[in-house]
């Protein structure tokens, strides 16, 4: 939920401010954009280059910098996805409620025009006091939200609520934030990619030339759409950045099989765009084969075969109330093979591509699709690059499942 997203962190000069060190290594690791802001009071509690090296941007102090650069807070604002204050100190927080204007901070929410998302921590007395609890009620009042203090052990040494909330309560918040009216909030995703390869001897395998790069594309798009998502990934090279998708890394068609039936039954969404090895050998040998010798080349060699499990019809067989998706890559007779797949596999749609296009199919940053449903109904793509092929994909299954 957090990759790509714009944070602007406020920090005040409260005790709870060595905890920030913390959150902002977990927004930076979730894939989040973090810009620091620092109050003077919070510097006596953590350092401007602890919090640039963790969020790997320069930490704003002032209205201007060193080199009397200004620095732009309605810039700032205007960039943040959203205003992240913590820890929240009674003092801020009257300033706040009040309108007061005196530092960066303060400058930048009230220019703010992202939502702002408070963390109060201060000792238990003043957490209750009844100017702090009609302060906070003036800031809920603006449209502000508040995570509510924790209670425990205090720098005071009292025992009780003011705590500010731990960093990874903060980002569980954020997480659900930002999720909220996504269309795809509280479904579950499986989606499976990339090649199988299937031992012949310990250096050699059957394989293809795919890179998974689109399976990783919709599994990235199912997350970015609130969806939970698990992706079963086969030898791949491609990275993923969103971090909250589940990965279960897979080499043969047989794990493939294993780890996409089991998480098939609890998934709303499932999507195989593997390009499983249809074949693997009988009798795996246990070394590496040797040539025979005297062998030279154009002599021949048996190896025998056998056809794989096929993961999609087993899928088909067991769907109950899943959308199920699969991939249909051809150099011949495209649509015509899509279409049978799509019935004898009991398919909700099928993705059908070209393995000859130019610019699409295996290894490839682009790809050339037509979608056909059940209906058999034929939507077509120009040629574009993955994501936004994985974009398209996902759109047409949001209105499906309207």
């Amino acid at each position: 939920m957090l990759h790509g997203k714009k944070i602007v962190l406020g920090v005040t000069g409260g005790i709870a401010a060595y905890k920030c060190a913390t959150l902002v290594r977990l927004l930076v690791k979730q894939g989040a954009d973090v810009r620091v802001i620092l109050t003077k009071a919070a510097t006596d509690f953590i350092t401007p280059q602890t919090l640039s090296v963790l969020s790997k941007n320069e930490v704003l102090l002032d209205f201007f910098d060193k080199d009397f650069n200004w620095n732009n807070h309605v810039h700032l604002a205007e960039w943040a996805d959203v205003l992240l204050i913590a820890p929240l100190t009674a003092n801020t927080l009257s300033k706040m409620a009040n309108g007061a204007c005196d530092n960066i901070l303060l400058a930048t929410y009230l220019s703010a025009k992202s939502k702002t998302i408070v963390a109060p921590a201060m000792d238990l007395d003043m957490y209750k006091h009844p100017s702090v609890i009609k302060n906070l009620s003036t800031l809920k009042g603006y449209g502000n939200e508040i995570i509510p203090a924790e209670s425990g052990e205090l720098a005071s040494g009292l025992v009780g609520e003011g705590r500010m909330a731990e960093p990874e309560n903060i980002v569980s918040y954020l997480e659900d934030f930002f999720s909220k009216g996504l269309p795809l909030k509280g479904k579950k995703a499986l989606v499976n990619a990339g090649p199988t390869y299937e031992p012949i001897d310990p250096v050699r395998f059957i394989g293809n030339r795919s890179s998974g790069k689109m399976g990783v594309a919709l599994a990235e798009e199912l997350a970015a759409k609130g969806a939970e998502v698990t992706l079963v990934l086969g030898p791949s090279h491609v990275s993923i950045t969103n971090k909250s998708i589940k990965l279960i890394k897979v080499e043969t068609g047989d794990q493939m099989y294993d780890a996409t039936l089991s998480g098939f039954e609890l998934s709303d969404i499932v999507i195989c765009s593997a390009a499983v090895a249809d074949y693997k050998a009988v009798n795996k040998s246990e070394s590496k084969l040797k040539k025979q010798k005297g062998a030279k080349a154009g002599d021949r060699i048996n190896l025998e075969l056998e056809i794989t499990k096929d993961i999609l019809a087993e899928l088909g067989r067991r769907k109950k109330q899943q959308l199920l998706i699969g991939f249909a890559l051809e150099t011949d007779n495209l649509l015509e093979y899509a279409k049978d797949k799509l019935k004898a596999k009991n398919l909700d749609l099928v993705v059908a591509n070209w393995a000859n296009e130019k610019g699409a199919g295996f290894a490839s940053d682009t790809n050339k699709v037509s979608l056909i449903d059940k209906h058999n109904k034929i939507t077509n793509f120009e040629l574009k690059a993955k994501q936004a092929v994985a974009a398209d994909i996902v759109n047409h299954i949001l209105e499906m499942i309207k």
